[in-house]
């Protein structure tokens, strides 16, 4: 890649790896909260806030794990 050397990118792809480990465990923790366990029982369904920890956690992992297998 033009952006900078291999050994450079796998570097931010195992940053983004746990990044996305660490953003999932967070939206985790966040939907045991009181207020999230309330509007999952009346809705049924998570809150926007866990939800988008779970989505940016998901996707910073397979980014991540992209770019520290790129050769």
């Amino acid at each position: 890649m033009a952006m900078g050397s291999g050994t450079t990118m796998k570097i931010i792809g195992i940053a983004l790896v746990v990044l996305g480990i660490g953003l999932a465990i967070w939206g985790y923790q966040l939907s045991g909260s009181l207020g999230s366990q309330i509007t999952q029982a009346v809705t049924g369904s998570d809150t926007d806030k866990v939800m988008t920890f779970y989505i940016a956690g998901a996707v910073s992992f397979v980014v991540g794990v992209y770019l520290s297998l790129e050769k």
